[in-house]
């Protein structure tokens, strides 16, 4: 319903969520265990399909967006350890490789996945939850912090923002829950604390598959919570903040180790 601006870029690519429950009901979102509870059974087979993903964790799960034009990729891949159903009308429909056949070819993986490079600012964040029926009380509150808050100073000339701080701010209604990421000093309460890291030196784009399996295994692994929020240009992995430092070296390692 947006109209159509010079000031708004729009990716060239229609994505369908996907959303992962066991059975049949979305995990709890009161221990948030994020994109490591399916790194290995849902990120890590797409990425070696070359499928590229967006990840959006939430307070009460976590959502894959896929492109579209990829989901005869998507289903091939996971028909083997995942019963898959569209909704339909409300309904949950059963999906069947014969149903997305057509077309579908295997894509040939990239010779070698790029590594990005990681930074965790200092900022700490809260992941929190508030009721539906109290938005209209704190509308004003949240576009506030959303678009005029005080942000560090950006270099538009490098492309870079000042990485001992940094302004993060998520928002998301999804099917009446609502999820918000800030940082503690906006937040102003106390407590479980998140640390961030972002990945990336640059922009990312959509095209390049593995971005998100390349965080999430190490962490699942290690069996570290994480939130994770793809955006236009950027990744960004949660973590406790007690754990910081384990990730930091985990995926210093995982930059070593890739050269």
């Amino acid at each position: 319903e947006l109209p159509p601006s010079e000031f708004m870029q729009v990716a060239d690519s229609t994505w369908l969520v996907l959303n992962v429950v066991s059975n049949g009901r979305e995990p709890s979102g009161c221990q948030a265990t994020g994109v490591t509870k399916i790194a290995r059974s849902v990120i890590a087979p797409l990425a070696e399909h070359h499928v590229s993903v967006l990840m959006l964790s939430t307070y009460q799960t976590d959502f894959i967006l896929v492109r579209e034009r990829d989901l005869p990729v998507v289903i091939h891949t996971l028909a083997g350890e995942f019963d898959i159903y569209r909704e339909e009308s409300g309904e949950c429909v059963p999906v069947t490789c014969d149903d997305v056949s057509n077309g579908f070819l295997k894509p040939k993986p990239p010779a070698s996945p790029t590594l990005h490079p990681v930074q965790s600012p200092q900022t700490r964040f809260c992941v929190l939850t508030v009721a539906p029926d109290t938005l209209p009380a704190i509308a004003t509150m949240l576009i506030d912090v959303l678009f005029y808050s005080h942000s560090p100073p950006w270099d538009a000339a490098t492309g870079s923002q000042d990485l001992d701080s940094i302004t993060f701010f998520s928002f998301s209604l999804i099917e009446g829950y609502i999820s918000i990421v800030m940082d503690a000093e906006t937040q102003k309460r106390t407590g479980e604390l998140w640390r961030m890291v972002r990945i990336g030196g640059q922009p990312l784009g959509f095209d390049e598959c593995g971005i998100v399996a390349q965080i999430a295994e190490p962490l699942a692994a290690a069996d570290i919570s994480a939130y994770y929020i793809s955006t236009f240009n950027f990744d960004h992995a949660l973590v406790p903040e007690e754990g910081i430092a384990e990730v930091i070296q985990l995926l210093q390692q995982r930059q070593e180790s890739g050269r």
